[in-house]
């Protein structure tokens, strides 16, 4: 199993126009071969620090969704968002190898 974290920070008072965004997404990640899960997490004292956890089958599984064009279409839209500030975030990514359950 594979883990992957994308973190990153929006003005607090703009924390649930993103995640209304991410409640609206396309969902093509769900059609990705080995990927399992997808949760948008909010900090509960840094309201705007916000983490996609994502977890997938196999690091070469990930790998193969962030070199396809599904991935690419998604982050190209991401650049072209009306809110500018909220369009130049840039995220911390963090990737774990899952080595016990």
């Amino acid at each position: 199993m594979y883990i992957v974290h994308s973190t990153f920070k929006v003005p607090p008072e703009k924390a649930d126009e993103v995640i209304a965004i991410y409640h609206n997404r396309s969902g093509l990640v769900e059609k990705a071969e080995g990927f399992q899960r997808f949760l948008l997490l909010q900090n509960e004292k840094k309201t705007g620090e916000l983490t996609v956890f994502m977890e997938w089958d196999t690091k070469e599984a990930f790998l193969t969704w962030v070199q396809g064009e599904d991935y690419k279409r998604i982050h190209e839209l991401e650049k072209k968002y009306p809110d500018q500030q909220l369009a130049s975030i840039i995220p911390t990514i963090t990737r774990y190898k899952v080595v016990a359950t």
